[in-house]
C-alpha cells in the first residue's frame, strides 16, 4: 500500500467514526512523519487518549493493531525519502517531470511560508544577537543549507563558523562549541545519527540549538530551544533545498534589517572590496 492508497482509506474510514477516533485518524493524517516514529504512549499522550483507544481505532481503520498501522505508516514516509521509489512513480504516471517538479516546489515554498511563525523570526534574531560563536551545522545536501546561512552571517560580519562533515567528524567539531553560542542544524531526511549525537555534545555543553527540519519527528528537535520547519518534497533526488533556502533567506533578511547599522557597516566594508581588481574584473567598464 503507497501513501496515496493509505491516505484515501484512512480518509474514506474517518467518515464513518465517532468523534474521539476521527480525531486520532486526523492527526495521523496531519502528521504522518511525526506518528511514524512515535511509540503508541508518545502518540496516546499527545492526544490525551489511551493505548487501547489507538489500537481499537487501528482496527476501524482495517489493520490488525497499532504495530501494523505504525509500519503502514513508516513505509508510507520512506516512501517520501526514497529517490528510486519517488522517480518510479513519476514514470509509472507517465508524468511531464518538469512541471511535476514546478508543482512540487510552489508547494513547497507555500508550505514552507505558512510554518512560519512570526514570534520564532524574532527569537532567531534575538538568538543571534546575543550569541558569542553562531555555528551552522549540516550533513550531506543539508550542508548545503547551513553554508547558505554561514555565506549570509560572514556577509553581514557575524561571527560564525561552518560545521560540515569532512576531515574531521561533526562530534569532534562539537568539542568546540560552549555555553554562550549557538547552532543552526539543517537536518532533512534521512537523518544522521552523527549529528543528533552532536547535537547532544553540544546541549550538554550549554550551547543553544536552532534547528531547521521538514518535521517535529527529526531526532535533533528533541534538544532545539528553537525549531523551524520546511517543506522538501521532491519527485528525484530525494530532499529538495528550494523550501529551506527560501526560509533562510527570510530569517537572515530580517535579521539584517534589525542590526541596522552594524550590519550596514559590514555590508559598506565588503562593497568596497568588490573594487579589488586583483580579484574582481572591474565593476565599470569592464575588460577582458
Amino acid at each position: 500500500m503507497d501513501s496515496a492508497e493509505l491516505q484515501a482509506m484512512l480518509r474514506e474510514k474517518m467518515e464513518q467514526m465517532p468523534n474521539k477516533a476521527r480525531r486520532v485518524v486526523e492527526y495521523l493524517l496531519s502528521n504522518t512523519r511525526e506518528a511514524a516514529f512515535l511509540s503508541i504512549g508518545e502518540v496516546a499522550e499527545k492526544l490525551d487518549v489511551s493505548k487501547a483507544q489507538l489500537v481499537r481505532v487501528s482496527r476501524m481503520v482495517g489493520f490488525s493493531g497499532y504495530a501494523d498501522l505504525k509500519d503502514a505508516l513508516q513505509n508510507s514516509v520512506l516512501e517520501h525519502v526514497n529517490p528510486t521509489a519517488l522517480l518510479s512513480k513519476i514514470m509509472k504516471n507517465r508524468q511531464d517531470l518538469p512541471e511535476e517538479i514546478l508543482r512540487m516546489e510552489h508547494a513547497n515554498l507555500d508550505d514552507t511560508w505558512n510554518q512560519l511563525k512570526p514570534q520564532n523570526i524574532v527569537k532567531f534574531c534575538e538568538m543571534v544577537r546575543q550569541a558569542n560563536m553562531v555555528y551552522c551545522m549540516g550533513w550531506g545536501i543539508s550542508s548545503l543549507v547551513a553554508e547558505a546561512l554561514y555565506t549570509r552571517l560572514m556577509e553581514m560580519g557575524i561571527r560564525s563558523s561552518l560545521m560540515k562533515r569532512g576531515s574531521v567528524a561533526l562530534i569532534e567539531q562539537a568539542r568546540t562549541v560552549t555555553k554562550g553560542d549557538i547552532v543552526v542544524v539543517c537536518e532533512l531526511p534521512s537523518y544522521v545519527i552523527e549529528v543528533t549525537e552532536s547535537i547532544e555534545r553540544i546541549s550538554s555543553n550549554g550551547a543553544k540549538v536552532i534547528t531547521i527540519t521538514d518535521s517535529p519527528a527529526a531526532p535533533v528537535c528533541q534538544l532545539s530551544d528553537l525549531s523551524f520547519f520546511a517543506s522538501e518534497t521532491s519527485p528525484t533526488f530525494g530532499s529538495s533545498i528550494v523550501g529551506p533556502v527560501f526560509l533562510i533567506h527570510i530569517l537572515t533578511s530580517v535579521l539584517c534589517v534589525n542590526l541596522g547599522e552594524k550590519v550596514r557597516a559590514a555590508l559598506h566594508d565588503q562593497e568596497m572590496g568588490l573594487h579589488d581588481e586583483r580579484i574582481y574584473y572591474p565593476a565599470y567598464g569592464l575588460r577582458y
